[in-house]
């Protein structure tokens, strides 16, 4: 028999010829078979050969098994598969102790056999087997050819690694380094029948080859039952090394009962490599789900790299002596040059370290360069620990040294391949043997448990002894009956590890007072640099307070002084019981001993700034049972070192620590670890609940400057996930958040020794340098323990405080306590602070004399004072090793002024308040902190209506005030307060400044706020600015420039174009677990890598996640990146907790005039869809929607300097320009705009306009105050800088207005140039003849003319008494209106009052006082519902508009204008064609003369010709030809660069732009010309009026089918268009239920024609029972031109649902 192989695409034909048995009992019994290709495309057939396999067991007991052995022979020509071994040829009973079975392996020839990968499925009893060796030779060839493959290693699940397969490498090499091991993590899915009882397999495809089908049978984290729900298992897998990983295919048997099996992820680490890959699956594998599968391909969703490590060979050689072995736990360190491993475990499953026996171990760890020392030691557990070392034995792969220089040069050039491929030649292995030959137990030899190794041979290092005196110190309960622990660090020299202090001179060690003497060997650690010291807080009183450590290097006869003269306890001070020391010179030891009478601690202050605070913070997950009762500790890891494990006892805001959902917080000191890389956290599973669900831990290191956040979101419990206890935990980049480092601050505060004035209240201290800096308000105790302990009478007590640098001068310091308690009064006498100088070389201490009360019952009963420095004493260490020391005065301190505070409380209803408040003051050389103002001096009564109250506040000098804070704390009775305005009075220089309020601070009423922020009236800087010490004073200013002071930096961006606003509205889908509490953000990308930055979507306070179906709304400014080609949108979340589904994306650039809209409907989250947490969105997905352009304009508005004049109603803004008209526009509250002589400017979006003519400003006339006074409003835009002011000066209220309005208009004024006449408009309205025409009704009117419209004017004051009657003509006059120009329309409507309101109206006239003009608008048609169409309002053009007939001819204005560059300019002459709606034109030619130059560089020409009239103009073309006609070759390379062309039709004035920025080249031929779209068209006001001809609009609304989808609520309709809008418009129907759920409404609206529709804004009311509508799309018919626009929504209104509007803005899907 034989195989075809048949190529279907090229019919390459290949054979293969078999002609044998496949079966068990014929032929050579095999049932697999490999064939050679044959055939004429095969120039050489390979050989079958037979390949000879022994297999030899070793001698172990128990080394034999039953199980079924397969092997697979890898060679340099591919692999034979694996093959079962049963057809032994030497014995009966396979794998036998001591057999060496032999097999045959038949096979195409592998050339050169590299490896062999050999195992057995683990069946039977005694399944277990320890493998020798094998041997593999090519049948035929002599004995010495054969290959020798050891192994020497069991193949048993409850041995050594518990692997079941191993791949062989030569004699000579090691497996273990060059196997790469593959650490897989497999996580079943959290969905109910997950599990899965099948055996599972994995394949990895990597770039240089392809792992083996491997089936996972051995667990490195043994969970007992395999692949259950939502649990973690941990395989490892060494094979050789395939590269980086491609791709992996994963899959299971389908075998079994529950054999359907959810697969979340697989991650796999490969130290070795230094990456990490993820690969989400998120499916099933079942026969019975989804598409069937039971395998499936995944490719890495992301490739992170991890710290890079490298296999080392560890053999240790345990003693034949009696007793020899242990079962303790053993550990290792290596050191080398460039730094050492971190602790490792030496266990496996077997029993190791029994006597003479040799165990080895594969270790992966950090590659630490020339090895120069070992630690190997145990801890002393168990029975029978004593264990005699003989010797150990490191064996790594390493490249030539020799070479590591020149390599070192060429990384450079090469490329990392070639570096692989290099580095791969030179591999050979390092060895280093320590030999110990001693015993480490506690009744042998020096009974240590730990020692140190140099290499055998070569090494330099000798080992050296250290006595340790530990000094306990004085204090009461000094003592500790703890376990002591100690390590050593010295410079470049790797340290001695943790080592117990058991063995003192005293037999009580360290009691209270004395000295503990220790010696400890180690290999030399050269100078030393710190140590680290800590007790495990076990024994009754583990509390210890350690005055110092000295440390005699017994070699080199020096000593090290370290003073710690702190608690290590959890009770005391920061609560830690690890310090880290280092050591300081002896002058300052001993200087401390000489002064014995007060010797306080002196150098904390050197220690804390060698050291570096962290600030832990641990977050407990919100779940149940997520809370434990372990011990937990922690490991830092820095890029030098680590701080050694810390346990985290005290918590600073919790008694029980841990709980569900809370956060504790930790302190934790060392040395110098450098930047921090990962932290290990873990707890020891003792305790009743010891489960713990982990959230994250936050480590905040002030020194630094760094936040880190080590987000983990998952369980530290042997029952879930993976049953690890302990985990490792990298940074979460995005969460990083960096300031300006913290510096430490030594605080001696000295209590009087006067009656009474020690106290036990909470102390603060604020610290300011010159202008104005200042550091955080803190607390001098951290506990209220503390507070008892500290500020005796007469005491001295010193804090050391990490707080801002305030820069070189401390100008003040503010110090207070917070009252409370039975003896809060204090007699402070004075501060001093100690800072360190620059270089440490020395400090400086700066003295505060108080001595005064800090008593609400002495004194002037303040308990805040604030304190000038008065001397500055300076200590510097000199060369010679001794102190100079220097005292001096300071310079003209700031001095205390006395301000005088008056308070002006409202005349009004209610004003007073009973509640306590509070005042900051602010100048621009600090602030007062905030004082409670209690005494008045002027009323017993404080803050009643109408009253004055003065205070008196002393502080130090604040310079000129500019703001202040003021606020009450909303208790007692009636505590609303109306505030009019604070006057505070410097009576040092007699300086008066006025903060205005007139505001209500209630929590009732406005705007709900009990703090305001006021600033002083002359005051011109910026106000909200949010750090409050951007300070800009009128006065401060000398140049007198103050617009410059005013602008911000927003604005000043905005100038400049380079940043624009993007408004970002974010659905959030309604699945399970939608929600998300990360911070989101977004990229926008232009293209060429243009891109903004990660701009944040912070939420608004009161708000923590994007909840489920929310719709969140964002205004951001970023980078102008120009045209728009992608979006990233993610999150910072990086725990499997935090997931989140985007339902949809909105963008709009307003500045574009486009909105983009993604429906995503996509995870961003860890374990969900491919566990991505950011996404790429490209914009050809989107929705892509013009919604017109829209101009940057900078709004200012003056509120006027009137009593009462500031408001809190709505405001709205409409802005008319000879370009069509804003909508009406609210102008933001946004706290404290709109304010008595206040300049309030802001940004805002406004359409494009320009030439502004006027503004309309409308205020609801609601809220608290709702009269306003109204001075001016400037436009400032800010591309071109044009401004135009608007002038009111008049109060907006119906109350304090004469004529009681609440909407005026103001005209704009350009350059000193009004935009619009003042005019008088009168109306003549005439009433037709017909029966029933008259009406009773309300009638109102609208006019349209260029310049805007006129707003709504009521028809009240006629000349006649009873109006609008039959055959009536009535007279309107409206004065002090501003002239619209030529009226195109009247919009006018009536109210249906009245008995028989209908009305049949014959035409109205208008009168223009200005421009003496009449307007006649026809109109001859009922309002009235039984009438005609129903409708009761109609739109009138204007009949003078009928004159202008179009002509058949017309002229045309062409302008040219030529580019401003190089070479632009052509001598020769253009031709155009306009294309037009109604036809082409014929060729124009422009042409240059000598005479008269054209199309020079930069110029601008006109031309006008006559023609035919085109249309609107859609298209030119434009060539360019030689002037005499003449085809010449000279002039081939003659360009002519037009920059834009602009045409004008005479006739209507209509102008129609090309930007065409482009060269045209001189041509001959007619034919080759350029075709330029029109880009802008501005349409002239009576091209625009002449198209006003009725038009009845079909409208067609669409209900959604959801439940609850229709409404009962009144729908209103304003569509606008190019010319104009319809005014909002009702949608009834007599008796008809309108809007129900899946329904289609019609309604007919007739208005003048808009021209094309551009947008529609549906509402509703709100009213009826279930108001909440889902709207799916509006379709709208224009019945004269049967043009159907669709408007798409999709969208409920519904305040209770998304984003709570209930209108919405729809725009054409075309």
């Amino acid at each position: 028999m034989k195989v075809t192989l048949l190529k279907t695409l090229t019919k390459e034909k290949y054979s293969f010829s078999c002609g044998r048995w496949l079966d068990i009992n014929e032929d050579d019994n095999e049932i697999v078979r490999e064939l050679p290709a044959e055939g004429s495309l095969v120039t050489e057939v390979m050989p079958v050969i037979k390949y000879r396999v022994t297999v030899c067991t070793g001698t172990v007991s128990g080394s034999g098994t039953d199980a079924n052995v397969f092997v697979c022979l890898i060679g340099d020509q591919g692999d034979t598969g694996d093959r079962v071994l049963y057809n032994c040829i030497n014995t009966v009973n396979k794998f036998e102790k001591g057999n060496a079975d032999e097999f045959f392996v038949e096979a195409v020839t592998l050339k050169q056999v590299r490896r062999v990968r050999i195992g057995h499925d683990g069946k039977g009893g005694s399944s277990g087997w320890y493998l020798a060796k094998v041997i593999v030779r090519e049948e035929g060839q002599p004995e010495s050819e054969a290959v020798e493959f050891p192994c020497y290693r069991w193949l048993d699940k409850n041995e050594d690694d518990g692997q079941i397969v191993r791949e062989l490498v030569p004699a000579g090499e090691s497996p273990m380094l060059k196997n790469v091991s593959y650490h897989i993590s497999v996580k079943t899915g959290d969905v109910p029948g997950a599990s899965s009882d099948s055996r599972v397999f994995i394949k990895l495809y990597g770039e240089k080859a392809d792992s083996s089908k491997e089936t996972l049978l051995v667990s490195d984290n043994d969970l007992g039952n395999y692949f259950e729900r939502g649990r973690v298992d941990e395989f490892t897998i060494d094979t050789m090394d395939i590269g980086k990983i491609n791709r992996i295919l994963i899959g299971h048997d389908n075998v079994g009962l529950r054999c359907g099996w959810f697969l979340a992820s697989v991650q796999i680490t490969v130290p070795v490599q230094g990456r990490q890959y993820m690969f989400p699956c998120n499916r099933w594998l079942d026969k019975d789900e989804a598409d069937g599968r039971v395998q499936v391909e995944v490719y890495p969703s992301e490739i992170l790299p991890i710290e890079k490590l490298i296999n080392y060979e560890v053999s240790v050689v345990t003693g034949d002596v009696r007793a020899a072995g242990t079962n303790a736990k053993v550990f290792m360190q290596i050191y080398g040059e460039t730094g050492k491993t971190e602790l490792i475990i030496l266990e496996n499953r077997s029993n190791n370290f029994e006597r003479g026996a040799t165990d080895v171990f594969k270790r992966e760890a950090a590659d630490v360069g020339k090895i120069y020392k070992i630690r190997i030691g145990h801890d002393g557990k168990g029975i029978g620990d004593g264990w005699f070392l003989e010797s150990i034995t490191l064996k790594r792969l390493a490249t030539k040294t020799k070479d590591s220089d020149k390599k070192k040069k060429k990384k450079k050039k090469k490329s990392e391949e070639e570096e692989e491929e290099e580095s791969k030649e030179e591999e050979e292995m390092d060895v280093y043997t320590f030999v110990a030959h001693r015993w480490l137990a506690k009744d042998e030899g020096d009974k240590e448990l730990v020692v140190e190794l140099v290499p055998d041979g070569e090494s330099a290092l000798e080992e050296n002894t250290y006595e340790v005196h530990v000094l306990t110190g004085i204090v009461w309960g000094a003592g500790t009956d703890a376990n002591v622990f100690l390590s050593i660090y010295g410079i470049g020299r790797g340290d001695t590890g943790e080592r117990q202090l058991k063995r003192s001179n005293n037999l009580n060690k360290f009691e209270k007072g004395q000295v503990d003497v220790f010696t400890i060997k180690a290999i030399d650690l050269g100078e030393l640099k710190k140590l680290r010291i800590r007790h495990d807080n076990s024994g009754s009183s583990p509390s210890w307070f350690l005055e110092r450590v000295e440390i005699v290097d017994l070699k080199e006869s020096t000593t090290y002084y370290f003073p710690c003269q702190r608690w290590l306890a959890v009770e005391e001070d920061d609560g830690q019981i690890v310090r880290e020391l280092v050591p300081v010179d002896e002058a300052f030891v001993k200087k401390d001993s000489e002064n014995e009478g007060q010797s306080l601690a002196t150098l904390g202050l050197e220690q804390k700034a060698k050291s570096t605070t962290y600030t832990v913070k641990v977050k407990t997950g919100d779940k149940k049972n997520a809370g434990t009762d372990a011990n937990v500790f922690i490991t830092l890891y820095g890029s030098k070192d680590d701080t050694g494990i810390v346990s985290l006892k005290a918590s600073k805001i919790n008694k029980n620590k841990f709980e569900r959902g809370k956060v504790d917080e930790f302190t934790v000191e060392s040395v110098d670890i450098g930047d921090l890389k990962k932290i290990k956290i873990g707890h020891d599973n003792k305790g009743n609940s010891t489960g713990w669900f982990l959230e994250w831990v936050e480590i905040d290191a002030p020194s630094l400057g760094q936040c880190l956040k080590f987000p983990c979101g998952r369980w530290l419990d042997k029952s879930e996930d993976d049953g690890a206890v302990e985990r490792i935990i990298f940074p979460a980049e995005l969460q990083t958040t960096e300031y300006i480092p913290f510096v430490p601050y030594e605080i001696t505060v000295y209590t009087s020794d006067i009656f009474g004035a020690g106290t036990d209240a909470d102390v603060f201290i604020v610290l300011y340098g010159s202008d104005g800096i200042c550091s955080q308000q803190k607390s001098l105790c951290l506990n209220k323990r503390e507070q008892r302990m500290y500020f005796e009478r007469n005491s001295v007590n010193q804090f050391i405080v990490e707080l801002e640098d305030v820069g070189d001068v401390i100008e003040k310091i503010r110090i207070g306590h917070k009252g409370g308690g039975l003896n809060s009064g204090w007699h402070l006498d004075r501060v001093a602070i100690r800072r360190l100088l620059p270089n440490g070389k020395g400090s400086e201490t700066v003295t505060f004399p108080c001595e005064r009360w800090l008593a609400k019952s002495e004194d002037d009963g303040e308990i805040v004072r604030e304190l000038v420095p008065s001397e500055i004493f300076t200590e510097k260490l000199m060369k010679d090793g001794t102190l100079k020391q220097i005292e001096e005065e300071v310079e003209d301190p700031l001095e205390v002024h006395t301000y005088k505070i008056s308070i002006f409380t409202g005349d009004i209803y209610g004003a007073g308040t009973d509640a306590n408040v509070f005042l900051n003051i602010y100048g621009d050389l600090g602030d007062t902190g905030e004082r409670k103002l209690s005494k008045s001096e002027t009323n017993f009564n404080k803050f009643e209506r109408g009253q004055e109250d003065t205070f008196t506040i002393q502080a130090v000098d604040l310079g000129i005030l500019y703001k202040i804070k003021i606020r009450h704390d909303n208790s007692m009775f009636s505590p609303d307060w109306f505030l009019d305005k604070v006057e505070i009075l410097d009576e040092t220089t007699e300086e008066s400044f006025v903060f205005l309020c007139e505001r209500w601070l209630s929590k009732k009423k406005e705007d709900k706020k009990i703090e305001r922020t006021l600033y002083e009236q002359s005051y011109d800087g910026e106000r909200n600015s949010l750090d409050g010490s951007s300070l800009s004073l009128s006065s401060q200013d000398s140049s007198g420039n103050l617009k410059e002071t005013k602008k911000s930096s927003l604005v000043k961006a905005a100038e400049e174009g380079s940043l624009i606003p993007y408004h970002i509205t974010v659905t959030t889908g309604t699945e399970y677990d939608s929600s998300t509490d990360s911070r989101v953000y977004i990229i926008i990308m232009g293209p060429q890598k243009v891109q903004t930055e990660r701009l944040w979507l912070d939420l608004p306070e009161g708000k923590d996640e994007f909840a489920d179906g929310s719709v969140e709304k964002f205004s951001v400014w970023g980078l102008d990146v120009g045209e728009i080609k992608k979006v990233e949108v993610g999150h910072d979340g990086a725990t499997p907790e935090s997931c989140w589904l985007v339902e949809e994306l909105n963008i709009v650039v307003p500045t574009k005039g486009v909105m983009y809209n993604f429906v995503c409907k996509c995870w961003l989250a860890r374990d969900k869809g491919d566990g991505l947490t950011s996404r790429i969105l490209n914009i050809l997905d989107a929705d892509c929607v013009n919604t017109g352009v829209k101009v940057l304009y900078e709004v200012t508005v003056v509120t006027g300097d009137v009593e009462g004049g500031g408001t809190d109603a709505s405001i709205f803004m409409t802005v008319f320009g000879s370009n069509g008209n804003t909508e009406e526009m609210p102008l933001e509250k946004n706290g404290d705009r709109f304010e008595r002589g206040q300049e309030d400017s802001f940004i805002m979006e406004i359409a494009d306009i320009a030439p502004l003519r006027k503004m309309r400003i409308r205020t609801d006339g609601k809220g608290t105050r709702p009269h306003w006074y109204l001075e001016r409003i400037i436009l400032k835009n800010l591309t071109n800088q044009e401004v135009a002011t608007f002038t009111y000066g008049e109060w907006l209220s119906k109350l304090k207005n004469a004529k009681g309005s609440l909407v005026c208009e103001m005209p704009a004024v350009i350059n000193d140039e009004q935009m619009m006449e003042d005019t008088t408009y009168t109306l003549q309205v005439k009433t037709s003849d017909i029966g029933g025409a008259g009406t009773d009704a309300n009638v109102s009117l609208i006019l349209f003319g260029e310049n805007g419209d006129s707003g709504t004017l009521a028809l009240k004051e006629s000349n006649k008494s009873n109006k609008f009657e039959r055959n009536q003509m009535d007279e309107f006059s409206f004065s002090d209106m501003l002239s619209l120009g030529d009226l195109c329309k009247v919009r006018i409507w009536h109210d249906n009052k009245g008995i028989a309101p209908g009305w049949h109206l014959e035409y109205i006239d208008v009168m223009d006082s200005a421009t003496d003009k009449t307007f006649r608008f026809q109109c001859d048609r009922w309002l009235a519902k039984g009438e005609d169409d129903g409708q009761l309002i109609r739109e009138l053009a204007c009949a003078n508009n009928d004159i202008l007939e179009l002509k058949e001819r017309t002229a045309y204005e062409i302008v040219t204008v030529t580019s401003d560059r190089e070479d632009a300019e052509t001598k020769e002459n253009i031709w155009i064609i306009l294309e037009g709606k109604l036809g082409r034109s014929k060729e124009f030619l422009m042409e240059n003369s000598s005479k008269k130059r054209r199309f020079e560089r930069g110029a601008t020409d006109t031309f006008q010709f006559s023609s035919k009239n085109v249309g609107d103009i859609a298209a030119i073309c434009v060539g360019h030809c030689p002037k005499d006609g003449k085809k010449s070759s000279a002039k081939a390379d003659v360009f002519w660069h037009v920059q834009e062309i602009i045409i004008t039709e005479m006739e209507l004035c209509n102008k129609y732009f090309f930007r065409c920025n482009v060269k045209i080249p001189l041509r001959y031929k007619r034919r080759d010309y350029k075709v330029f779209e029109c880009a802008k068209v501005t349409e002239s006001f009576a091209s625009k009026a002449r198209s006003l001809v009725p038009v009845k609009y079909e409208t067609i609304v669409v209900t959604g089918f959801e439940k609850g989808a229709g409404t009962n609520a009144n729908v209103f309709i304003t569509i606008f268009g190019f010319n104009g809008d319809s005014g909002k418009r009702a949608l009834k129907q007599k008796f008809r239920n309108l809007f129900e759920r899946g329904k289609t409404n019609r309604f007919y609206l007739e208005t003048l024609d808009m021209g094309e529709l551009k947008k529609v804004r549906i509402e509703h009311d709100n009213s009826g029972l279930a108001p909440g509508w889902l709207v799916e799309r509006v379709e709208i018919t224009n019945s004269a031109t049967g043009v159907t626009t669709i408007f798409p929504c999709g969208k409920w209104l519904d305040e209770n649902r998304g984003d709570g509007l209930i209108w919405r803005e729809l725009f054409p899907r075309y």
